[in-house]
Parts: structure tokens; sequence; C-alpha cells
């Protein structure tokens, strides 16, 4: 685990992994593990006002790896036994919540827990603290809280709204929170708010959240998963169907939809600190862990290529050679993403071509068109094919015959390599009367020292929560 890097960790890229889902409380856990200092979160807490409210972190361990718990308590009430008297369908206990209009009855006969990770002080029974939007608004507006982080929490709670009003068809400002009503929850929202805002990354992205499967029980009847609120939430981001139960929580997709630049692998990038937040609960398949990553990204982030492909081909033996190198450069206009050729002996030993393209599926007619018209062919064959491929983008670096673009390829956020780019090369060579080849080493070299180079003391200044969610993804 990366120890925290201070303020060099500011004004850099967060990037979020839900790979056993994600929740509010693991959330905070998570953020303050990978460096942001535990004091920007209780102190934002403690501005709420609520007396008896108090909170910790707390290392856990899941499975071979070791974490960080987010703790909240409110004085008086009991102590919450681990499994309570909501009894999941699933035995994850993530620390979000469902918001409802008309109620949880939260007692013993009601078995959803909605995936309270904290090892919680009190016992969410009967006299469980319900509010409307407005509540929420007005403690929000009265809480002595940073402007960036005050405005962040009112975004989370105003799509959690949004989405339970529209799904309830009840106005917004009377829709009813129950569990997220609850002060513990309530520090989770404002709690991740506060971190982020310390933090105010330049980009923030996530891997498609896991979401789980199966049935849940709701105060409404079972429901599949994911839950509509949570479904609502994620509408038109990518997600990944597996594990058992519910593992990403409405807070949980809240807080991704209202951060999240782009949802995708990490990009190339300098990783400065990494963090580990923990649930309480054992998955059977998965640590119950959402890992964070904060780091100095790498150049001009390329656009996430497409996992699922089609590769067309066509064996061609009646067309000069001649006119493969157009046929390429139209199925590459098309839209291909590569072409290639390949010798093949045809019957009766004719000796002939088959020309391969990758497509992505929208290109398929333009490029099967350009089969068609610029070769010989009559027929071309499909079938479609999953790749997985690096994160990738662009940096300039300079060298003594002039700037280059290196192709920076990573995994995880982990860089790989980086590989200069041969028309540039070939363009700066043919300038400078040198061979293709010394451009290139030296390209490269200047790449390699790029990622050995710390992160620079100068920085551009980092967008503010509030300019961030203006200018990403709408509410939905």
């Amino acid at each position: 685990m990366t120890r925290p890097a201070g303020d060099d960790l500011r004004g850099q890229h967060l990037h979020f992994e839900p790979a056993s889902g994600i929740a509010g409380d693991m959330t905070v856990a998570a953020l303050v593990d990978a460096g942001v200092p535990p004091a920007v979160v209780t102190k934002a807490v403690a501005a709420m006002g609520v007396k008896g409210l108090s909170t910790r972190f707390e290392g856990r361990k899941q499975g071979a790896f070791v974490g960080k718990g987010f703790v909240v308590k409110l004085a008086g009430e009991k102590k919450r036994r681990a499994d309570h008297d909501h009894d999941h369908d699933h035995d994850h206990d993530h620390g979000g919540v469902h918001v409802h209009v008309h109620g949880h009855d939260h007692g013993s006969d009601h078995d959803h827990d909605h995936d309270h990770d904290h090892d919680h002080d009190h016992e969410h029974g009967h006299g469980h603290d319900h509010r409307t939007y407005a509540d929420i608004r007005r403690l929000l507006k009265r809480a002595s809280l940073d402007p960036d982080a005050r405005a962040l929490a009112a975004e989370i709670f105003a799509r959690l709204a949004e989405v339970e009003g529209e799904l309830h068809g009840t106005p917004t400002n009377k829709v009813t929170f129950h569990e997220v009503g609850a002060y513990d929850s309530i520090a989770d929202v404002v709690g991740a708010a506060a971190a982020i805002a310390w933090l105010a990354p330049a980009s923030i992205g996530s891997s498609p959240p896991v979401l789980g499967s199966g049935l849940v029980q709701t105060a409404h009847g079972r429901v599949t998963v994911p839950a509509p609120a949570t479904a609502e939430l994620l509408r038109g981001i990518p997600v990944r169907f597996e594990g058992t139960g519910e593992l990403t929580t409405p807070t949980g997709a809240a807080i991704l939809a209202a951060i999240v630049d782009s949802f995708g692998d990490p990009p190339p990038m300098m990783v400065g600190a990494i963090g580990y937040g923990a649930g309480t609960r054992e998955l059977h398949d998965r640590p119950n862990l959402l890992r964070v990553l904060v780091g100095r990204p790498l150049g001009l982030a390329e656009a996430a290529p497409a996992a699922a492909v089609l590769v067309l081909e066509a064996n061609i033996d009646d067309m000069s050679p001649e006119l493969v190198a157009p046929l390429f450069e139209a199925i590459l206009t098309a839209g291909a993403l590569d072409v290639w050729s390949t010798p093949i002996l045809m019957k009766k030993g004719r000796p002939a071509v088959t020309v391969s393209a990758l497509a992505p599926p929208a290109a398929l007619a333009q490029i099967e068109r350009a089969f068609f018209r610029h070769s010989t062919t009559i027929g071309v064959r499909r079938y479609p094919a999953d790749r997985t491929v690096l994160a990738r983008s662009l940096v300039e670096v300079a060298t003594p015959y002039g700037p280059v673009r290196v192709k920076v390829g990573a995994a995880g956020g982990e860089v790989i390599g980086a590989q200069p780019e041969f028309e540039d090369c070939r363009r700066r060579a043919a300038a400078s009367g040198v061979a293709v080849r010394e451009v290139m080493s030296a390209a490269a070299a200047a790449g390699r020292a790029l990622l050995a180079a710390p992160s620079p003391a100068g920085r551009k200044p980092a967008r503010s929560a509030r300019g961030r969610r203006s200018g990403g993804r709408k509410r939905p």
C-alpha cells in the first residue's frame, strides 16, 4: 500500500476501481487511506453541528489485504450488531443506502440492510430519523463547510432525491430520506464530498462499477439487482454484472454519477498513492475493497477503445498486388481500426492474399462497402472478437531533432511502456538529414526519462468540485 504524499496528491488524476462495488463509507475510507488527511473528513462531519455525532477510522482486513474502514457513532444509541435486524440477502455490507419515498420499516421484519458498511454504534430501529430532501438541503446550508464540499454533497443528495421522486411520482422536495436521513449516512456523503474537494482533482475517472446480481428484499417487495434507484443513477454508465447480491449502492452510484468525468481503464499515469476502503463483511469470490489511485497523468489520454469488435476478411486471388495499398487506405478511411494482409495458397495452388480488417460495429456497412468497391472480391466474411487493449495517451517529448509524440500504454494505472510515433520520427529525420532510427532512439530515451521523472512543482490549477460538475455529466 502506498503511503500518502501530502499536498503532492492535490490537483492530479483520481481513479476509482469498484471491482467489489462502491458505497459511501468505503469511498471515504479509500480516499483517506490514499492520503487525504483524516481531519478533513472529521472536521466536515463535525461542521454539520449534530450533537453526539463522531467519526473515526480503523484498520480492516479483507482476505489477504488490509484496508481502512470509516466508522460513525451517534451518542445515546445502542451499538449496532454486525448482522443487526436487517438480514441481507447477500453477505456484503457496504456503506451506502437506499432512499424511499414511503419508507422502510426498520424493524425485525425488514431484511434489506442496504449496505451500511459501518461498524455503527447504533441500531437502525423504529426510532430512525426520517427527513425530506428539503430538510437535508437546510442542514447542509447552515453547516460550516468548505463551499466545494457543500456543493458536491448537495449534488449527491440532489441526484438521489430526483431519481426517487421520478420513480415514485413524488415532487423532489417531498422525497423522504430514511436511511440517508440518518446522521451516519449524512456523514458518508459529507465526508466523501469533503475528501474529494480537498484533493481538487484535475480529472476523475472510474472503472465500470460491479453491481452484483440476484434479488434483494425491500419494503416494496423483492427487486432485482441493481435496485431501481441504483439503475437510474447509473443510466448511460458502463457497468459489470458480477458477484452475488447488491454490491453497488445508491449512495455509491450517486457519488460516481456526480463526480466522474469518464469511465474505463485508468489512464497512463505516474501513480502517487493508492487507497483501500474496506467493508465489514467477507465476500466469497473477492475481497470487499474499493481501491482508488491518485497520480500524475502522462500526456493527453486517448478515448477508450471498444472491447468488442468485428473481424472482416476476404480472400483475393485475381487482383493486381498494386491495388492492395489503395484498398488498405479505403478500408481505414471507412473507419477500420486496423487492416492487414496475409499471403495464402488457394485451391489448385493459386497464390492469393487474405485482406483482414478490425472494425467497430458501427462502421461495418462502410467497411464492407470499401471491400467491394476497391477490390475484386465478391464476398466478405465477418465474425465477432473480444480484445483487451491498454489505456493509451500521447505525450510530446523533446529530442535534439525537435518534438516527437510518444504513445504511452498502461494497464490498471501501471505504465507498461512508451513507443515513439513513427511518422513523427520520419518527419524529424527528413528535416534533420539523419536516419529515422536515430530519431526513434532519441525519442525512446526521452520517453523513458519522462516515466522516471517526479511530479512537476508547478501544476495547472485544478478544477473545483463545482467547476467539474458543471462541465461534466448532467444529472439523469
